[in-house]
């Protein structure tokens, strides 16, 4: 396939935001956003006992069941409570966990040995029995964790401590595919009726909602939804020994969404890290001397997503036409939104605008696809004629109800709307925005994604035509390209790395020519905390507590 031609012309058009320059509307919204943003300093409080940490961010894990949503603010918490076969370490490579060694027995077969000794928090052991219960539960249909196991047909008990995977295809990098997929008790489940997966979207309520039995390092105390999740050191955790680990014997995720009110608890004491603080307030936060500010590089891509399923786009004035069909229509929404802008003044430059779908630090990325196409709202509104659309449409733009969050979705609908693009934002809380991500269902929406390093996972959780079996869970817009299916598939299959990564690098400028998706920005990774917590970030914006230190 013939590379697509990349734009080369970054010349910006006269400056909108000067008197007179007709975008007085987007800078009065952001004006207004940056000064409801602004926080009072507060005085700090005495810190909690040795050994307990209180970790604060806007966001809640939504449920306890490991399988049930993909999302980062639930693998947050319940890979604290629960093992996979793999893991990373600190410098975010693969390491063993409860698999001790893998290797490949055969073109289509892997063999896993798995860790002796290891325990349940309820005391019972972990087999071979668990480990295929626990992939065969994720491959369910209720499951989000699902698209990460595309091609596994089989899976035979060796014996207690041997499991192998049977693939209908070569896989070179299955065991990366197994990290997010959490190793549960089969006794525990069957006992508890929670055999498949909670239906999330679904909004089933089952025992694994608020109750857990995992192998990790800490256990499950309590979880109140959208208020706290505490959790207890488990002693007998298999890697207690390792000499990296830390001392935190108690934690508790708080659920604050307020970004004032987290911040106000970092300063009284009542919270002692925050995972998500305001972009505004990090230079002075940096300064604080009572407080430290570690930052790290983001895996994260934030996205616009685009209804391209339907024939009429739900909620527009434009009766019996989808205008997000038209590929022009696409690219008229990225000349209308100035990123550039949006990280400077609303991110405070705590990110960096992309025009590549996938991070630097995931294989295959290509550094000729980061430029964007350029801000440029005249050439927006010419693609828009073109496309049959001179007067524009309306559209409802679906956004999560997180400051920072909404605060980039008014300043992109305002841009809209100057090119004629009527961009009406809707936030909604967390448990009603991410079944609209999963189930396809928004006209317009901004979301974000946090891929593994191996690009496959990303191609096929927002690329490939949606298949309930496991294939596109994540394409929020329903996008369908056979021929970047075939690709996808051709990525999975392909045993060979270096032509695997070529593959790729032609699936990605498809797609960078195909405009499914629009990139953003990666955001930079802050976390505030007391100076006595001693933390290892990870580019996936996770807190590994198991190697948590307080002094």
């Amino acid at each position: 396939m013939p590379t697509p031609p990349v734009t080369t012309d970054l010349h910006r058009p006269p400056n909108p935001w000067a008197p007179g320059g007709g975008w007085q509307l987007v800078r009065a919204v952001l004006t207004i956003l940056w000064g409801a943003l602004l926080l009072p300093q507060a005085a700090f409080a005495a810190g909690p006992a040795a050994g307990t940490l209180r970790i604060a961010s806007a966001f809640d894990p939504q449920t306890m069941d490991p399988h049930a949503v993909a999302l980062l603010y639930h693998a947050r918490v319940a890979f604290q409570v629960h093992d996979a076969l793999v893991n990373r370490d600190a410098d975010y490579k693969l390491e063993p966990a409860l698999a001790t060694r893998w290797q490949m027995t055969g073109p289509t077969t892997w063999r896993f040995h798995l860790r002796s000794g290891v325990k349940f928090h309820d005391g019972s052991a972990f087999t071979a029995d668990d480990a295929i219960f626990s992939i065969q539960r994720a491959q369910g249909p209720s499951s989000q964790r699902a698209f990460t196991l595309q091609g596994i047909t089989a899976l035979k008990k060796i014996d207690a401590l041997t499991i192998d995977i049977q693939l209908n295809a070569p896989d070179a990098v299955l065991p990366d595919k197994l990290l997010m997929v959490a190793m549960v008790s089969q006794a525990w489940c069957r006992q508890h009726g929670v055999e498949k997966a909670q239906d999330f979207n679904g909004k089933q309520e089952t025992f694994a909602v608020r109750n857990a039995n995992g192998t990790g390092p800490y256990r499950l105390v309590a979880y109140q939804p959208d208020v706290q999740v505490q959790l207890a050191r488990h002693d007998a955790w298999w890697g207690r020994a390792d000499p990296r680990s830390g001392n935190v014997a108690a934690a508790t995720f708080l659920t604050i969404r307020s970004d004032a009110t987290r911040l106000a608890a970092l300063a009284s004491g009542e919270a002692d890290l925050v995972l998500d603080p305001p972009f505004q307030d990090i230079a002075r936060l940096q300064r604080d001397a009572r407080l430290r500010v570690v930052s790290a590089t983001d895996l994260s891509t934030q996205y616009l997503a685009f209804d391209q399923a339907r024939d009429e786009l739900a909620g527009s004035d434009m009766k019996g036409r989808n205008p997000f069909k038209d590929r022009r229509v696409r690219q008229a929404v990225a000349h209308a939104v100035d990123v550039d802008l949006i990280v400077q003044k609303v991110l405070r430059g705590q990110g960096t605008p992309t025009g590549s779908f996938i991070s630097p630090l995931v294989d295959g990325h290509l550094p000729e696809l980061d430029r964007r196409l350029p801000f440029d709202p005249a050439r927006a509104r010419a693609l828009l004629t073109e496309a049959g659309y001179p007067g524009g449409f309306s559209v409802t733009l679906d956004c999560v109800n997180i400051s920072w969050r909404e605060a980039v979705c008014q300043a992109a609908a305002a841009m809209l709307s100057q090119v004629g693009i009527r961009t009406q934002l809707r936030s909604s809380p967390t448990n009603q925005f991410f079944p609209k991500l999963s189930q396809g269902t928004a006209s317009f929406m901004e979301f974000g994604w946090t891929p593994q390093t191996d690009p496959w996972s990303t191609l096929n959780g927002l690329f490939r035509s949606f298949d309930p079996g496991g294939g596109g869970t994540f394409n929020a817009g329903r996008y369908s390209n056979p021929q970047l299916d075939a690709l996808i598939d051709a990525v999975r299959t392909e045993p060979d790395l270096t032509r695997r990564r070529a593959r790729v690098g032609v699936a990605l400028r498809l797609i960078h020519d195909d405009l499914p998706l629009l990139p953003l920005y990666r955001r930079k990774l802050n976390w505030a905390m007391a100076n006595r917590v001693q933390v290892t970030p990870w580019p996936s914006d996770t807190l590994e507590l198991r190697w948590v230190r307080l002094r």
